[in-house]
């Protein structure tokens, strides 16, 4: 048997990522900028006030105090997007609202509430320091700066800085596109009543669940039948918009196992038996003239969704451009006695728990059994068992893959 990390050595030499493609700013959402975006004017454009109150000179309020106030004319105001410059003399205020720009001869801004709020005049009761309340243009952004790094993820602050300094579309590290598809003629859509001896299609569903959680842009292509030259046919017609082909079901030694028989003969696809639990039977190679990644999953539901995460998922990170291809484990207190096999990498399911002490605990939900999907929906980590290890007691140190710690 190939070892996991023999496996997933030879997964990520033949992954290939993307060359950068350029989208609008919400298509980029999520993805990880692949250029050095350099702002070519200032952020602020221009001098503009913070409050709404009154555009003064400093020299003329600078000794005001509720006691003795300080009385000027107001002679205008000054809106948000007002394109008319405007200007006052020495001894004069004008209105100002937040955001509009800073007349030519105030240097300072009197918020409302420090005023008696007047039209025609204003009486002010208290005085910041010189500047106060102004927004100075390239206080944030200079002509010049950077604005945005490649390898920066694309959130909501950084598409807003990519909208305030011009740029309508950034160039991006694209979803890698994942095509899924299920193997097997005892298969039949969701909600189909299955006939005895059918089973409900699961893992198209769950597996690209899986593949968009991870990022990538998914396709659905369905259910195939145990029939070669229908494999070949719809894997051939998805290559054009797949950057990765995933399969389930059809891998083991079965005698109806035809992504083994059919995928053995083209490209560089082998079909291995790695020593883990679940998972053992794994296929990967790449098809295609394009040299696509392909990967031949289990058909069992937890085998599949546990391969995907030990092998599929780092190969789609490593597409989007990210550094961390693994989720990051934990070390926790098991709460559960069990056995795992000799000579295999087991991965069961579980609870993991954080405790008041800033500790973890974890505790097994159900049997190792590959076909309890159940057990899986209920469970938010995976306990990692190494191939030595035959044996966990409660109170063993174990490592914990964390897959959901959010709450409800």
């Amino acid at each position: 048997m190939r070892s996991v990390e023999d496996q997933l050595d030879r997964v990520l030499a033949q992954i290939k990522t993307p060359d950068p493609i350029e989208l609008a700013l919400l298509d980029a959402q999520g993805l990880l900028c692949a250029e050095q975006v350099v702002a070519s004017s200032p952020l602020p454009g221009f001098d503009n006030s913070s409050m709404a109150g009154y555009a003064v000179c400093y020299e003329d309020i600078r000794e005001a105090t509720e006691d003795y106030p300080v009385k000027l004319p107001v002679v205008g105001d000054v809106a948000a997007g007002s394109r008319a410059p405007q200007g006052m003399l020495r001894g004069q205020c004008l209105r100002i609202m937040t955001g509009a720009p800073v007349p030519v001869g105030a240097d300072t801004v009197v918020p409302v509430e420090w005023t008696d709020r007047g039209v025609a005049q204003v009486m002010i009761t208290r005085v910041g320091e010189p500047g106060s309340f102004i927004r100075q243009a390239g206080e944030d952004v200079r002509p010049g700066d950077v604005a945005v790094t490649p390898g920066t993820p694309i959130g909501p602050a950084q598409v807003g800085l990519l909208a305030a300094v011009g740029r309508s579309r950034v160039l991006a590290r694209p979803r890698p596109r994942v095509v899924v598809i299920s193997t097997g003629s005892e298969l039949v859509e969701v909600g189909q009543e299955p006939a005895p001896g059918e089973i409900v299609d699961v893992n198209s569903y769950s597996l690209a669940a899986a593949a968009r959680d991870a990022g990538a842009e998914v396709y659905r292509a369905g259910i195939v039948p145990d029939d070669k030259r229908a494999l070949l046919s719809i894997l051939e017609g998805q290559l054009l918009r797949a950057d990765i082909l995933m399969t389930s079901g059809g891998v083991s030694e079965g005698a109806f196992d035809v992504v083994k028989e059919a995928l053995g003969e083209i490209g560089t696809v082998s079909f291995d038996r790695i020593a883990m639990q679940p998972g053992m039977p794994q296929g990967f190679g790449t098809i295609g003239p394009g040299r696509t990644p392909f990967f031949g999953l289990p058909g069992n539901p937890v085998s599949a969704l546990v391969s995907f995460e030990v092998f599929v998922r780092p190969a789609i990170r490593l597409m989007l451009g990210k550094k961390r291809l693994f989720r990051r484990s934990v070390r926790a207190r098991s709460l559960s006695v069990f056995q795992s096999p000799e000579g295999k990498r087991q991965y069961r399911r579980a609870l993991l728990h954080r405790e008041g002490d800033g500790t973890y605990s974890v505790e097994l939900i159900g049997g190792p059994g590959s076909h309890l999907l159940a057990h899986m929906a209920q469970a938010n980590c995976l306990i990692v068992v190494e191939e030595k290890t035959t044996s966990i007691d409660e109170g063993t140190t174990v490592t914990v893959m964390p897959l959901l710690l959010s709450g409800s």
